[in-house]
C-alpha cells in the first residue's frame, strides 16, 4: 500500500468509525462533558495583609482571587521586610488578572512580567507569586483535581519528605538527647541548623574552630541517622565557607546553605569545586531565569527556590525542569506562611528530581501552628512519619474563612534583622 492509498483508508476508516459512534449516540447518548473552565472570569482580586505576631518581620501577605463562577482562588506572597510595598504591587497587577480567564495561568504569568518591561526583582515577582498561587488553586478546583495531579503527580503516596529546623544548643547533651528523641517517635529523619554568630570577610582562626566544632557536636548530638542541612546564610567569605566546608566533609552533611551570597554565582562555583559537600542555594533568587548562571557554572548541588519569591508555581516548576535537565536537585524554601508552603508541596510532589521540604518550625508545634490549623482546618505543614502528607481536595486543598484572618488585621511591615560587627560595619545574618 502506497502513501496515498494508506491515507485514503486511514480517512475511510476515520468516517466509518464518526458513522458507528454517531449511531451509538441515537441510542446511548454521550454523557454532556464538565461545563469549559474556559468560560471563568476574574471579578476580584485583593491582597490581604495579616499580621500574625507583633514583632514579626514577616507579616503575612495573602492574594485572595474570585471569579463570577464563584470559584475562589488563595495564594501567598509574603515577603520579608516589605509587606505593605508587596499589599500595594498586588492592588497594582489587578489590570492584568481581573476581567481575564483564570485557566490561562502561563499567560497570565508572562503579561505581568513581561509588560512591568524592568525585570521584576523581589517586591514584583512575590506579588507576582501570590497570584499565580490564586490561580493554580482556581485552576484545580475548576477541573475538580489537586494541583499535584494536573502538574503529574504524586511520585510518593506518603507525600512529601521534610525537615525541622533546630534551635538546640549543641553544646548541651540533654538538650540534643532529647531532639533525637523526639525525631525517632515522629519519624523525622532531617533537620538543619546553622553556625554560630558573625563573620567577617577574612575570619579568624577562633572563628572558623568554633564554627567546625558546632558542626561537629550537632552530628554528635543527632546521631549518624538524621540528614543534616547546615544554612551558613551567606555570613561567610568565599575564602571562610571553603575552609569550613573542607573541615566537615567527614561529617557527611545533607547540604550547606548559602556559603557566600547566592548573586556571587564565581564565587559559589569556586566553593563547590574545594569541596565534597554538597552546595545548596537559592531562597533569594527571582524567577527562574536567575538560576541559569549557578547551573551551568556548575555552581550549586540542591536549589531552594521559595515558591512565594521566585514566582509561584509557574516558576518553581519550571525551576525544577530546568534543575532537572543539570542533574540538579531541589528542596524548596518555605519560611514565610501556611499558603506558599502548601503550594510547594504541590510542586514537590510531581518533580522527579525532588529531595526534602524545609518548613520554618520545630518538632514542637507553637502558637503559629495553630493559628494556622484554625485557618485551615487541619494541621498545616506537620509531618507524619517525616512526611507532609498530600492534600486531597481540589486546587490547592483548603479554603479559608476570610472572617478569620480579618482578627488579626495588617499593621504595616517591620524591617528585617539588622546585625553590625563591632567597628559598625553591617553584617549578613
Amino acid at each position: 500500500m502506497n502513501r496515498r492509498e494508506f491515507i485514503g483508508s486511514t480517512l475511510l476508516t476515520s468516517a466509518a468509525a464518526a458513522v458507528r459512534l454517531g449511531a451509538q449516540s441515537t441510542s446511548q447518548p454521550t454523557p454532556a462533558l464538565p461545563q469549559a473552565p474556559g468560560r471563568i472570569k476574574v471579578t476580584g482580586m485583593k491582597a490581604i495583609g495579616v499580621t500574625w505576631e507583633p514583632n514579626s518581620d514577616r507579616p503575612y501577605v495573602f492574594v485572595k482571587i474570585e471569579t463570577d463562577q464563584g470559584i475562589v482562588g488563595w495564594g501567598e506572597a509574603t515577603l520579608e521586610g516589605k509587606a505593605g510595598a508587596v499589599i500595594q504591587t498586588v492592588d497594582d497587577l489587578k489590570t492584568f488578572v481581573i476581567g481575564a480567564d483564570p485557566m490561562r495561568v502561563e499567560h497570565i504569568w508572562q503579561d505581568m512580567y513581561i509588560h512591568a518591561f524592568y525585570r521584576g526583582g523581589p517586591i514584583l515577582v512575590s506579588a507576582m507569586s501570590g497570584i499565580d498561587q490564586a490561580l493554580w488553586d482556581i485552576r484545580g478546583k475548576a477541573l475538580n483535581m489537586p494541583v499535584y495531579r494536573l502538574l503529574g503527580g504524586p511520585f510518593d503516596a506518603r507525600g512529601v519528605r521534610g525537615y525541622y529546623h533546630t534551635n538546640a544548643n549543641a553544646n548541651n547533651p540533654e538538650a540534643m538527647a532529647r531532639l533525637r528523641e523526639s525525631a525517632n517517635e515522629l519519624g523525622v529523619t532531617a533537620f538543619k541548623g546553622g553556625i554560630p554568630g558573625y563573620y567577617e570577610w577574612i575570619a579568624t582562626n577562633d572563628r572558623i574552630k568554633a564554627a567546625v566544632t558546632g558542626l561537629q557536636r550537632l552530628r554528635e548530638g543527632l546521631g549518624d541517622k538524621i540528614d543534616i542541612g547546615i544554612d551558613f546564610h551567606a555570613k561567610t567569605s568565599p575564602s571562610a565557607a571553603s575552609i569550613i566546608c573542607k573541615e566537615v566533609e567527614p561529617l557527611n552533611l545533607m547540604f550547606i546553605e548559602e556559603p557566600c551570597p547566592p548573586e556571587n554565582y564565581e564565587a559559589m562555583a569556586k566553593i563547590a569545586r574545594r569541596t565534597t559537600t554538597p552546595i545548596a542555594t537559592g531562597e533569594r533568587l527571582i524567577t527562574h531565569y536567575a538560576v541559569q548562571k549557578l547551573l551551568s557554572d556548575g555552581a550549586v548541588d540542591i536549589i531552594q527556590t521559595d515558591c512565594n519569591h521566585v514566582g509561584g508555581i509557574t516558576a518553581l516548576w519550571k525551576v525544577a525542569a530546568m534543575c532537572e535537565a543539570s542533574g540538579v536537585l531541589m528542596a524548596p524554601h518555605a519560611c514565610e506562611g501556611p499558603i506558599g508552603a502548601i503550594a510547594t508541596l504541590h510542586v514537590d510532589a510531581s518533580i522527579p528530581n525532588f529531595a526534602v521540604q524545609e518548613i520554618c518550625s520545630g518538632v514542637n508545634p507553637t502558637a503559629k501552628e495553630r493559628l494556622w490549623e484554625e485557618w485551615m482546618g487541619f494541621p498545616a505543614m506537620r509531618m507524619v512519619n517525616g512526611y507532609f502528607p498530600l492534600p486531597t481536595k481540589p486546587g490547592l486543598g483548603f479554603d479559608i474563612d476570610e472572617a478569620k484572618l480579618a482578627k488579626l488585621p495588617f499593621q504595616g511591615t517591620i524591617p528585617m534583622a539588622r546585625p553590625l560587627f563591632p567597628d559598625g560595619s553591617v553584617a549578613a545574618w
